[in-house]
């Protein structure tokens, strides 16, 4: 399932949900404009590779922060910020913009300490904003379970576009997480974890379900009809 877009209206403009989409972006034409060995020194420095942090190295948990600002391909940064795109801005504007940051950078490094505890391949670069991005989902779920998110759903050679509550949307999205994340601990079929990390989305998520209560704004929240618009 690809998401189109969400039935909520966003009463204020996420200037930090754009901030980020932009940083991500200017960082990934970073990386495109480097030479092959630039971008091997640059991916060793700020990615986070588990087998490489030491805690008698603070430099060496650095990458904790930076590798939610890489990403390894054109598909793979287009998806994270389309997703960002589509669910972040009703997240800040539930928490405000300060703590929408806060959130959002905890919520990645939360993500990625489970991947880095749990990974099957300590050597293997994390690169990506996608656990960050899994806790604003998770938000997202907390604060509007009764929103409908338009879907594109292949079927065959046909187009199929469906309006599916989120609550069903994002738990999908989380049980197919859970079951891949949970493949990769089994040593027989540790290699599925096909350079995804798993663990980070599962682990995002869960803190975003959680926390999100916690960095909500104490405003009145506005009722389902102030929310909600027709599509």
């Amino acid at each position: 399932m690809f998401p189109i877009r969400d039935n909520i209206h966003s009463r204020s403009f996420p200037i930090v949900n754009w901030l980020l989409i932009i940083i991500n972006g200017v960082v990934f034409f970073l990386e495109w404009s480097l030479s092959p060995d630039e971008l091997t020194n640059f991916i060793n420095s700020f990615a986070l590779t588990p087998a490489l942090v030491s805690l008698s190295d603070p430099i060496s948990i650095l990458p904790f922060f930076t590798h939610m600002f890489l990403h390894g391909s054109w598909v793979h940064i287009i998806s994270n910020l389309w997703i960002l795109f589509i669910f972040g801005d009703n997240v800040e504007d539930r928490m405000g913009s300060f703590k929408y940051l806060v959130f959002y950078l905890v919520g990645g490094i939360a993500a990625a300490l489970i991947q880095f505890f749990l990974t099957s391949d300590p050597t293997l670069p994390m690169v990506g904003a996608s656990g960050a991005i899994a806790a604003v989902m998770g938000a997202y779920l907390l604060f509007f379970p009764r929103a409908r998110v338009h879907t594109f759903i292949p079927v065959f050679i046909f187009p199929w576009f469906i309006q599916v509550p989120a609550v069903i949307f994002l738990g999908l999205w989380f049980v197919t997480q859970l079951f891949s994340g949970v493949l990769t601990l089994a040593p027989q079929t540790a290699s599925a974890e096909g350079g995804v990390a798993w663990w980070a989305h599962i682990g995002g998520f869960a803190f975003g379900l959680v926390m999100a209560g916690v960095f909500a704004s104490r405003k009145k929240p506005r009722t389902y009809a102030d929310e909600y618009y027709p599509w």
